[in-house]
């Protein structure tokens, strides 16, 4: 049965069992980003983080779009600055969506994100903090932030960790925005599909071998994994030790080698 986890306005997000499904939901605009829809994803985020019931979540925009990143008309209503050099209270707003995208990168639960259609700007810094991507074949990416007078912003380091700092800089100064093969190319994401029928069966087909998985032992390799991105190595090879140690004492890694040799599904298989 799916359940709704929460009640917003411009996402939802449900629970179908052990998987939990976030859609954009403006597709009237591409799933342009604001602010308030910033805040319900930084909160949803950090929900499915916390949902000890929940093994993994995808990602998706209604509509045939992933997200064409920040709404540009609302973008252009700035209030005026403040006065006597007062901090600009946009700057912390902005800045929001820098936390939604950490929160995101760090759900401890493996993250699918299914991209159809447009996925620039905000988008493609969603895509780039998903563990897994999905590629329609209409998938469009890039970072057209400079054709309008202003900057990519708290996607960048996001992007830069996925692609490498060559092809975001390349993508950066000219503004031009990649089709899915030039995607796959540069491994934003990792499966390619020509029609939503095989789109849907790669998901499921990723789903299913998520949930063949064990959860802690699954949480603990994706956080040592995206350590290495801001650790040295001597600290992350001392976690890694400590991890693996203390996973192998549990009972569920002694029922998993032993499932393993024998061929046979641990209980925590589902799917």
């Amino acid at each position: 049965m799916t359940l709704p986890m929460a009640g917003y306005t411009n996402i939802t997000l449900t629970r179908d069992g052990a998987v939990a499904r976030l859609v954009l939901n403006r597709p009237e605009r591409r799933n342009a980003l604001t602010q308030a829809m910033m805040l319900e994803l930084e909160d949803a985020f950090k929900r499915v983080a916390g949902d000890g019931d929940c093994r993994v979540l995808v990602l998706r925009g209604a509509g045939g779009h992933f997200s064409a990143g920040g709404d540009l008309a609302v973008m252009a209503e700035m209030p005026p600055p403040p006065a006597n050099g007062a901090v600009d209270p946009m700057i912390a707003s902005y800045r929001q969506f820098g936390d939604a995208l950490m929160a995101l990168n760090n759900v401890p639960q493996p993250t699918v994100a299914v991209v159809e259609g447009s996925a620039v700007g905000g988008g493609f810094g969603m895509a780039c903090c998903s563990d897994v991507v999905i590629l329609h074949e209409s998938a469009r990416f890039g970072l057209p932030e400079p054709k309008a007078g202003f900057i990519p912003s708290q996607i960048l380091p996001f992007i830069v960790r996925r692609i490498g700092e060559g092809a975001t800089r390349d993508l950066a100064v000219t503004a031009r925005v990649i089709d899915a093969a030039e995607a796959y190319r540069l491994g934003v994401g990792r499966h390619i599909c020509a029609t939503t029928a095989d789109l849907n069966r790669t998901l499921k087909a990723v789903v299913d071998d998520i949930l063949k998985l064990e959860p802690q032992a699954l949480a603990a390799v994706k956080r040592l994994v995206l350590s290495t991105a801001t650790s040295d190595d001597r600290s992350v090879l001392d976690d890694a030790a400590r991890s693996l140690v203390g996973l192998l004492r549990r009972p569920e890694a002694s029922e998993g080698i032993e499932a393993f040799m024998k061929k046979t599904a641990p209980s925590w298989t589902k799917g």
